[in-house]
C-alpha cells in the first residue's frame, strides 16, 4: 500500500504565500534542491491552483521544473477540463478523498501533495494522510502573507519521526499525523 505525504512549504508565521515575494521567499538553497530532486519516485497530488501555477512555471522555465514535469501528476479539480497541457498530467474531477482513497490501495507509487493546501487538509480530515512534512523558511511575512496553510485543519497529533536544516536556514520536520476528535483531556 502507498504512503500519502503531505508536503507543505511555510514562512515562520505560518504562511504558505506571501505577496511579492519569490518562491521559496527566494532562500532556497542548493542542499535543499538537491534534496527535492532526489526524493523516491513518486506521483504528485495537486489541486487546481497549484495545477496552474506549476504548470505555466514549468512552461516559462522548463529546465527547472524539468524533474516535476517528468513525473506522474494527478489534478483534483471541478474547474480544469481535459486536455490538460502539462505532460503526465491525470485529471479527476469527482471526489478527491474517494480517489485517493482508492489510489491508496493499488497504486504502484507513494503519493505526495504538492502545494495544494485544500486538498492536504481534505485528505489529513479523512485520516489518509501517512506523514506530514514541513519545511519552515526563516521569514516572517506577517504583512504581505496569505494562505496561512493549517487554517481550517482537523486537530492533529504529531510524532516526530525525520528532521533536518538544508543549506544552514531551513528546517525541515516530518511527522507521523493522528487526527483527532477534540484536544486531549488532561490527566
Amino acid at each position: 500500500m502507498p504512503t500519502l505525504t503531505i508536503d507543505v512549504i511555510a514562512s515562520l508565521d505560518g504562511y504558505g504565500y506571501a505577496e511579492g515575494w519569490p518562491g521559496y521567499w527566494g532562500l532556497e538553497g542548493p542542499e535543499y534542491l538537491g534534496w527535492l530532486d532526489a526524493q523516491d519516485e513518486h506521483t504528485a497530488l495537486l489541486g487546481a491552483t497549484t495545477y496552474r501555477l506549476m504548470s505555466g512555471l514549468a512552461a516559462e522555465a522548463p529546465e527547472e521544473l524539468a524533474g516535476l514535469t517528468a513525473q506522474p501528476k494527478i489534478v483534483f479539480s471541478s474547474t480544469l477540463a481535459p486536455p490538460l497541457t502539462w505532460a503526465n498530467t491525470e485529471l479527476v474531477a469527482g471526489d478527491a478523498v474517494g480517489a485517493v482513497r482508492a489510489l491508496k490501495q493499488d497504486h504502484p507509487r507513494p503519493l505526495r501533495t504538492v502545494g495544494s493546501l485544500a486538498l492536504g487538509r481534505s485528505l489529513l480530515g479523512a485520516g489518509l494522510v501517512d506523514r506530514l512534512r514541513v519545511v519552515v523558511f526563516p521569514v516572517i511575512t506577517g504583512a504581505t502573507g496569505s494562505d496561512r496553510v493549517f487554517d481550517g485543519y482537523p486537530d492533529v497529533a504529531l510524532e516526530m519521526v525525520d528532521r533536518r536544516t538544508f543549506d544552514g536556514r531551513l528546517q525541515m520536520l516530518e511527522y507521523v499525523p493522528t487526527v483527532l476528535d477534540g484536544p486531549p483531556l488532561a490527566a
